[in-house]
């Protein structure tokens, strides 16, 4: 399955994980006492929703797409789609229909009960029909009536609401890891395994900053792949409580720091060679090791690590990576912004609106800019009603422009639509093309002669881009980010590690990994002080206590909320006042200007303890969370109170330009000035000369 293309949606977890934990290690038992190749008791079971939000679609021909994905090792015994719905209230119930398709398969229909309010259809899907990816569909007519007869024509009544209680419920046997590598990656990273909280990665009892370079680099790959949107990957010490149920480990430590009961494993033969990564399975727990004799290579191998491509096409149980080994991510394909809508192109059918919608993502440090366009190349039926019909553009719901059919243009048609530069769209866009595709004579039967439309493969989007500046949590992690990759990042870390400091850190890397797309960036370790020129050029993030990490001890006076002396909590400022006790229990999330380079940013995640600088990376973890906030500093209690503030009076770096600078950039302003400002003085010159000329003869007449 390639999770490349999958919309990250959060599972639930399965109904008795102990009794599936059971199973597997029964399983196991008879895989060691007969050989046996079994796959585990089909008692394991798997909730995906299908989408997050309420989706209201409006027509008499209705189409709604969505999409689930299957785990490769899965043996499915059952799957049932559990649709919620609700449809209008005057439809038809004998004439509306909804059919359901899968992977462009129909294989079920049915008509909504004669009820009003929520409704729910429960169906079972064919196992036949189901890959890795699947793409399910909803299509149907919504027909209102007026004195017992079917309406064919379209009104706001014809109206049909998908709930995000839908989902896709599974059933099924868990096939074990073989020991090739692309093995253990896929059940590491499986969306149920991580839901159930049974993949972590493990690091020595006291981390060097490179084994945390390489672990924030390996959690990073996993991270921007993940399906689930509100489960993470811990990082850990090896053998600790944080690790103990968690089956599916990766291990990363210098090869003179692995944990005894693994050393063994490794071939120092292959480690004179190279870094080494190798499954080791024993004692019923899954582990993949990374080492190295040496920090450069060990950060080597953690890059190979976080290149899902390389991973996934690993079928070997070892990998000896070398410095000549390449490990970058493959180049995101973006044509110097020309994005492409539809790679096979996308076929509507019926009458009515038919729209299809197109996903489009910016690299996070970048948003629209002018000139941007959506270049539509499309044809459509030739038996419309074309002084009704018409194709509307819409950019994230907002509508851009509209254009009606023509009966010449039908077999090839082109469009293109400006997308207004002060339209924000952030980093993600989504395009959708809604076509209403009217027939002639308002009592016509669509089935008789179905209309269609096409979105051709040439059509696109291109998107001029410019940087975003603003340093602010609405822009965060971009701040950290160029060209979706990990940009100059400094670490500064506290010298020894509590528990609360390394979930502290698992949150900041989490979504930091959901946004870098390529393992080609930067991120560097410290404890204590970062050297000047490690400041100037970097974009640093700092946490921990500032008893603790010497480096925010020393950015007390930049702090937007200040420790009181002892540094054991804040204390009262501009936004907030704080008593003395309730300062201890706070955490902040604090987004400074670098005291060093105004260019770059300073996030500094602290508290009076560990546990509440902990407080503080929890609202900078899951885009849900960050998404709430857009000033630059937040403030987190240990009753879950949040407080969001900005401090800057400018959120951009960049000064504003002068008066002489804006109109300079403007240049036929500057032009028609210029041209002014030459007649002012051609037309000054004159009256001078004729002033003198005219003076001379006059006084010439005194003198006569």
């Amino acid at each position: 399955m390639n999770k490349y293309f999958t919309n990250r949606r959060a599972g639930i977890k399965r109904s008795a994980l102990s009794k599936g934990i059971t199973a597997w290690v029964l399983g196991w038992l008879l895989v060691l006492a007969f050989g046996i190749t079994a796959v585990h008791a089909a008692d394991l079971t798997y909730t995906q929703p299908l989408q997050n939000v309420t989706q209201s679609l409006t027509g008499q021909g209705i189409t709604s797409d969505t999409y689930f994905v299957k785990e490769d090792y899965w043996d499915v015994q059952q799957a049932k789609l559990i649709f919620h719905y609700q449809v209008s209230q005057l439809a038809d119930q004998r004439t509306s229909d909804i059919t359901v398709v899968l992977n462009g398969v129909k294989f079920a229909s049915f008509r909504p009960k004669n009820a009003a309010g929520l409704q729910t259809e429960t169906i079972q899907i064919p196992l036949r029909l189901l890959a890795g990816s699947n793409h399910l569909q909803f299509m149907g007519q919504d027909l209102t009536t007026a004195a017992g007869t079917a309406q064919r024509v379209q009104t706001p009544a014809n109206w049909l609401t998908v709930y995000p209680e839908s989902n896709v419920n599974f059933v099924y046997a868990l096939k074990p890891p073989e020991p090739a590598i692309r093995s253990f990656d896929a059940h590491f990273s499986g969306m149920d395994t991580i839901s159930n909280g049974l993949s972590g990665i493990a690091v020595p009892q006291s981390p060097r900053n490179a084994e945390l370079t390489a672990a924030t680099y390996v959690l990073a790959g996993y991270s921007r792949v993940m399906t689930n949107e509100q489960d993470q990957v811990p990082i850990a010490p090896f053998g600790t409580a944080d690790l103990a149920k968690r089956v599916y480990q990766v291990v990363i430590a210098r090869a003179d720091r692995l944990p005894a009961s693994l050393r063994g494993s490794i071939s120092q033969t292959e480690l004179a060679k190279g870094a080494v990564i190798r499954t080791v399975y024993r004692g019923g727990t899954y582990y993949l090791v990374l080492t190295a004799r040496t920090d450069a290579l060990l950060i080597k191998a953690a890059r190979f690590a976080a290149n899902q491509e390389l991973m996934t096409q690993t079928r070997a149980a070892e990998k000896t990576i070398t410095a000549a080994t390449p490990t970058y991510s493959s180049s995101l394909q973006d044509n110097n912004g020309h994005y492409q809508l539809t790679a096979a192109g996308t076929q509507l059918t019926g009458a009515g609106r038919q729209s299809a919608a197109y996903f489009v993502r910016l690299p996070m440090d970048q948003t629209n800019a002018a000139g941007s366009q959506v270049r539509l190349t499309f044809r459509y039926a030739q038996n419309l009603d074309f002084a009704r019909s018409l194709v509307t553009v819409y950019i994230n719901d907002t509508p851009i422009g509209s254009q009606h059919l023509r009966r010449t243009a039908a077999n090839q048609a082109t469009l293109a639509l400006n997308i207004p530069a002060k339209l924000a769209v952030g980093d993600a866009i989504t395009v959708r093309v809604a076509f209403d595709l009217a027939l002639a004579g308002s009592g016509s039967q669509d089935n008789d002669q179905t209309p269609w439309a096409y979105v051709a493969p040439q059509s696109e989007l291109f998107v001029r881009t410019k940087p975003v500046t603003d340093q602010l949590f609405s822009n965060y992690p971009s701040l950290f980010l160029k060209n979706n990759r990990f940009n100059q990042i400094a670490i500064v870390r506290p010298r020894t590690m509590t528990p609360s400091d390394f979930a502290t850190l698992t949150n900041i890397v989490n979504l930091l990994g959901n946004f870098a797309k390529s393992n080609t960036g930067e991120v560097v370790y410290y404890t204590g002080q970062p050297a000047a020129a490690v400041l100037a050029n970097h974009n640093v993030i700092a946490f921990g206590t500032p008893r603790a990490n010497s480096y925010i001890h020393a950015l007390q006076p930049h702090l937007y909320f200040q420790f009181n002396k002892t540094e054991t909590g804040f204390v009262s400022n501009e936004k907030l006042s704080i008593e003395a006790a309730y300062g201890r229990t706070l955490g902040t999330a604090q987004l400074l200007r670098s005291p060093v380079n105004k260019n770059h940013v300073v996030l500094v995640v602290t508290g009076g303890t560990p546990q509440a600088a902990y407080l503080g990376s929890t609202q900078i973890n899951f885009q849900k969370n960050i998404s709430q906030h857009a000033g630059d500093l937040i403030a987190v209690d240990s009753d879950n109170q949040l407080y969001n503030y900005r401090f800057k009076k400018t959120a951009s770096p960049t000064a504003p330009k002068s008066p002489v600078k804006r109109l300079l950039k403007r240049s036929s302003l500057v032009i028609f000035l210029t041209v002014a400002a030459v007649i002012f003085i051609v037309l000054a010159v004159l009256v001078v000369l004729l002033l003198r000329k005219y003076g001379r003869q006059s006084g010439k007449g005194r003198e006569e």
